[in-house]
């Protein structure tokens, strides 16, 4: 990729990230995770272009910077095609490589990275925008992809389920620590705790393995007691909700 079309994409970025909550992007991308499998050696993301106009594309995966640019980043990945032009009605598959990592990933826990789909739209031509006020920006869609060693105890579909929940205070609020005991990324959806006959709202959030998160409980002061009920929903491998229950543990 040239120097040219490398600062594009880094000046464009900043407006894709401001517009993103606003805006749809034309280019759809089939799933809203990535799973790795170490042992494929590469997985392929589908996409779409539902539009009617062509689109300029660029991908590229971080580690967890949300300003990262493609000319920057320094993950143990390669993706092919990185850049092109993607024609109206037509789909296109992105190949995500493994490629070495100067410093090796964990074996005994996923580790997350993230997948950038950066789309620029044509610029329109000068009948278009005529005696008109128009406001052009690219979108980028931002990806969780989950890099998973082989040999991984336990089922990953299962990992949501496995989940365990006390009750903690920060301050004067009340809170829940999820504790994750499997080797897999959990990202909790939906989270309710019923106390004294009333729900009440958790933040939610992505735990990671083998590790706690610690998630506050909306408009709650006191420490739900031993027992109380929790509603709770965490996004699978294919991008589903599942729906599982739990309580407060002693």
């Amino acid at each position: 990729m040239n120097s040219t079309i490398r600062a594009l994409s880094g000046a464009l970025l900043a407006t894709a990230c401001a517009f993103a909550g606003t805006s749809h992007a034309t280019v759809v991308i089939t799933g809203t995770r990535v799973v790795f499998p170490a042992k494929a050696g590469e997985v392929t993301v589908r996409m779409s272009n539902q539009n009617t106009t062509p689109a300029l594309i660029e991908s590229w995966v971080d580690a967890g910077d949300e300003q990262s640019t493609p000319d920057k980043v320094n993950t143990p990945f390669l993706i092919t095609p990185p850049l092109f032009r993607m024609e109206p009605n037509r789909d296109q598959s992105l190949r995500i490589l493994f490629t070495h990592s100067d410093q090796p990933l964990p074996s005994d826990r996923e580790s997350l990275f993230f997948l950038n789909v950066l789309e620029v739209p044509p610029k329109p031509n000068a009948l278009q925008v005529q005696d008109k006020n128009y406001l052009q920006f690219a979108i980028r869609s931002r990806l969780k992809l989950f890099y998973r060693p082989d040999g991984l105890p336990g089922d990953p579909l299962k990992a949501p389920s496995q989940l365990t929940f006390k009750a903690g205070s920060n301050g004067a609020n009340a809170e829940l620590v999820v504790h994750n005991p499997t080797p897999y990324y959990v990202t909790v959806s939906h989270v309710t705790v019923t106390v004294a006959g009333a729900e009440h709202k958790v933040d939610t959030g992505m735990v990671a393995p083998l590790s706690d998160l610690h998630l506050a409980i909306t408009d709650l002061n006191q420490k739900p007691a031993t027992g109380s009920v929790i509603d709770y929903a965490c996004i699978n491998d294919f991008g589903a909700d599942v729906v599982l229950k739990g309580s407060v543990a002693q």
